[in-house]
């Protein structure tokens, strides 16, 4: 069976088809488009602008969908559409101009996703999901490849940009800002705080962002997938310069995230100082991967005790 399947993401939406066999799956193809949907909402409403800009970027999907020999395809919406006051509203349009039914996931059914996708490729039985969106973080913590708490909260990589910073990079009092906000939605987790997390299982854009850029500043192969957590605030220094060479050092590996790449980074680095974090191991797979495996081949997370 082959399956088309479309994220609808608050920074960039994308587009995969996968082969399904036997319980497992085969990337047959993959675009993206760095639509910023986020960068649309004002007085937390999505503008009509926003809301064509996402019926555009879905129509060219569909028109790529109509070259291959599809079995289903499926539309999912993360913070993008779940996080706005129009959110009905904005889904009834886009779903009368295109054609496509529009599955919004709640907060919390994303993480619970993005644990199912990142453990079938990641080994780690103990740990930390932390999947940094452009509207939103996931954050899962589980115990014997089993979830123990579960939860999203409304800061991402675009939203904080757009926020608190003026021009491309922040200033220093930007990054106070972007900081003390981060700081502020993670005070209200403390009931899944209740024990260190060494590892942390990385996933989606922000995350894949930086291991390419640690990867790229401490010369290690592009295969790696650990990064030190020391690294984190290393590199963050080296990007804050509001320099030319902060500016190329992005440009250079991760040019799509010129604008968010710093405020991504900046949530990874205070996740990991609350739950005392040593070291992130980047997934391959992530919530498109689990929407597949749990709504599709009917494969479910386990849980532990909290």
């Amino acid at each position: 069976m082959i399956y088309a399947l479309v994220d609808v993401g608050s920074n960039t939406m994308r587009m995969n088809i996968y082969k399904c066999e036997e319980h497992s799956i085969k990337l047959l193809f993959g675009t993206k488009n760095p639509a910023g949907l986020a960068g649309y909402v004002e007085n937390g409403s999505m503008s009509q602008k926003g809301i064509k800009k996402a019926i555009s970027v879905l129509m060219e999907f569909k028109s790529i969908v109509d070259n291959f020999d599809i079995d289903e395809l499926y539309v999912f919406a993360t913070a993008s559409l779940r996080n706005i006051d129009n959110s009905e509203d904005a889904v009834d349009q886009i779903q009368n101009k295109t054609g496509l039914n529009i599955d919004v996931i709640s907060g919390e059914d994303e993480a619970i996703l993005d644990f199912i996708g990142a453990t079938k490729v990641v080994d780690v039985t103990d740990g930390l999901i932390v999947d940094i969106g452009g509207g939103s973080t996931e954050l899962v913590t589980f115990e014997n490849k089993k979830i123990i708490n579960a939860i999203s909260i409304p800061i991402g990589s675009l939203n904080l940009y757009k926020k608190c910073v003026s021009q491309l990079l922040p200033d220093k009092k930007e990054k106070k800002l972007i900081r003390d906000t981060i700081k502020s939605e993670l005070e209200d987790i403390g009931e899944i705080i209740n024990k260190p997390y060494k590892i942390i299982c990385g996933v989606g854009g922000t995350v894949r962002a930086t291991k390419k850029l640690n990867n790229s500043i401490y010369d290690l192969p592009d295969e790696n997938i650990e990064i030190d957590i020391k690294n984190i605030k290393k590199i963050l220094k080296i990007l804050s310069k509001n320099s030319r060479d902060s500016l190329d050092a992005i440009l250079q590996v991760v040019p799509d995230r010129i604008h968010t790449i710093i405020p991504g980074m900046m949530i990874l680095n205070e996740v990991s100082k609350v739950f005392k974090s040593d070291q992130i191991v980047v997934s391959s797979y992530g919530v498109r991967e689990g929407y597949l495996y749990d709504k599709i081949l009917k494969e479910k997370a386990l849980y532990g005790k909290p």
